[in-house]
């Protein structure tokens, strides 16, 4: 049984068929040595990736720092308005949040999100599982049974550690994609090789994902996504600090505070087996939504690799400052948010015809007034030639 299989909390291993195209030859990975520091033993680009496949360390812990930049200040400040002046959303786009990582093997693993006044925590220690925010005091937990399947303790959504960041990035390797190394780095106190996956386009708006490979233990301590011509990372999540002891027992028992509402809630197996059926079921439903899709008019992609958009109908939006047919502006609630975040998208147009643009420094999004929709890793430009292609 692969690790990938039998560890999939591990998620810094690549899909293996994105290893094979590399080491292939799709990206010349092979021909390609780090230079690395003296004290380290020169490694391939095709020897990394295949040291990120076999990855399999027996426990570690450490602190983890996300940050990102997207060139979006105006969207960033209609997000903390909105969560009423709450960081979590804002620091998605612009900002940080910082985490703590344990795990000591698929039965012991946890994750705390840090935030300025309040903490939220996932645990799993054997059959128990407990899900906690201290900001309302409340929490829950989860007793499965013992033949529970093993599942990773970390909250979906953007990638929270290098190795979640990681497997999208190199998930993303194919023929348009080049591959190289870059010699040696210090990340968290360790050594560690970096390897550059960079676009072939020059139209995209990626510049590059720099990843630092821990030389020892083979995960991704750091994953840096660049914007073109940019010296700052737009995205980055890092280990601060990292050590790779067995952690404590202590960290995977959580005893609820003084006053906490704590639900308690028992999983029955058959439960688990139904949802594992119903969930292959739904995945399957929506691969065959996807294709239907594909093969309809409901959207298209124009261009291939890191710089393809995709085209689509947008859904029906008043256009900013203007009530709804039949009723008067309201200015607060759901319209007013609406109507804010139109009216900080650009007006743009051209011989394709006019709209709004919405443009980040990894993406941009274009809303047309004829009622599509096209979003890529590229400039507005290759948008605006997307779009005069109806």
């Amino acid at each position: 049984m692969s690790v990938l299989r039998s560890r999939p909390a591990l998620r810094w291993l690549i899909p293996s068929a994105a290893a094979i195209v590399v080491i292939g030859g799709g990206a010349a990975a092979g021909t390609i040595v780090a230079n690395a520091d003296p004290a380290l033993p020169e490694r391939s680009a095709a020897q990394l990736l295949v040291d990120l496949q076999s990855a399999d360390p027996e426990a570690f812990s450490g602190t983890v720092v996300q940050s990102a930049d997207l060139g979006l200040p105006g969207i960033a400040g209609l997000l903390g308005n909105a969560a009423g002046g709450s960081g979590n959303l804002t620091s998605l786009i612009a900002g940080s949040n910082t985490a703590r990582v344990w795990y000591a093997g698929e039965e012991k693993m946890r994750f705390s999100l840090l935030g300025t006044s309040n903490q939220t925590d996932v645990i799993r220690n054997g059959t128990d599982v407990w899900l906690w925010t201290s900001a309302e005091n409340t929490g829950t937990h989860l007793k499965l049974p013992a033949e529970a399947p093993h599942a990773d303790a970390t909250p979906s959504g953007l990638p929270s550690t290098p190795q979640e960041a990681a497997d999208a990035a190199l998930a993303a390797i194919d023929d348009t994609t080049k591959v190289e190394t870059t010699g040696a780095a210090e990340v968290a106190g360790r050594d560690a090789y970096e390897l550059v996956i960079s676009p072939r386009d020059t139209n995209s708006l990626v510049g590059q994902v720099r990843l630092a490979i821990d030389a020892e233990e083979h995960i991704p301590l750091r994953v840096d996504v660049y914007a073109k011509n940019n010296t700052k990372p737009a995205f980055r999540v890092a280990f601060e600090q990292i050590t790779f002891a067995v952690p404590a027992d202590s960290q995977f028992t959580f005893n609820p505070p003084p006053g906490a509402k704590i639900t308690e809630e028992a999983i029955p197996a058959d439960a688990l087996k139904h949802s594992a059926a119903e969930a292959e079921k739904a995945e399957k439903a929506a691969e065959e939504a996807v294709k239907q899709a594909a093969e309809s008019d409901a959207y298209k992609v124009v261009g291939q690799g890191w710089t393809s958009i995709v085209v689509g109908k947008a859904p029906e939006l008043p256009k900013a400052g203007e009530p709804k047919a039949g009723e008067a502006k309201t200015p607060e609630g759901a319209d007013a948010v609406l109507d804010d975040f139109l009216g900080i998208l650009q007006p743009v147009s051209g011989s394709w015809g006019s709209g709004k643009l919405l443009s980040g420094s990894l993406f941009s999004v274009l809303l047309t007034d004829d009622g599509r929709v096209l979003a890529g890793a590229v400039t507005p430009e290759a948008l605006y030639t997307a779009a005069a292609q109806k």
